[in-house]
């Protein structure tokens, strides 16, 4: 499995940012996709998650209502869009299948890093 996240970037806070995560060697449509944070010095944690049909989302508290995930199942890749970002945000970003909050696939990808400056 392959888990290629890319988008990150260096913005200021309450810039928008868009990420995208191509995945292969998965039967993609089956799984539940999320997007995963790890902050500095800190766990990683799921912030966003998208059933496998697309249909439905969730997200943490920390960024409900600024993040939006999506997917397109014919091109095995899930989105992230991030708005009104905050220098909080600032971490690296992960995409794996998702299985109750928890990423499915080992090794993880690379990630890709945002920091927002305030």
């Amino acid at each position: 499995v392959q888990l290629q996240a890319s988008g990150g970037g260096l913005v200021q806070a309450g810039e928008s940012l868009r990420f995208s995560c191509a995945a292969s060697g998965m039967p993609f449509s089956f799984y539940d996709m999320g997007w995963y944070r790890q902050a500095p010095g800190k766990q990683r944690e799921l912030v966003a998650s998208v059933s496998n049909n697309g249909r439905s989302s969730n997200y943490a508290d920390s960024v409900k209502d600024r993040f939006t995930i999506n997917r397109d199942n014919l091109k095995n890749t899930v989105y992230l869009s991030m708005d009104s970002l905050k220098p909080e945000d600032t971490g690296v970003y992960y995409c794996n299948a998702d299985r109750r909050g928890v990423g499915i696939f080992d090794p993880w990808g690379q990630g890709t890093q945002v920091t927002v400056s305030s």
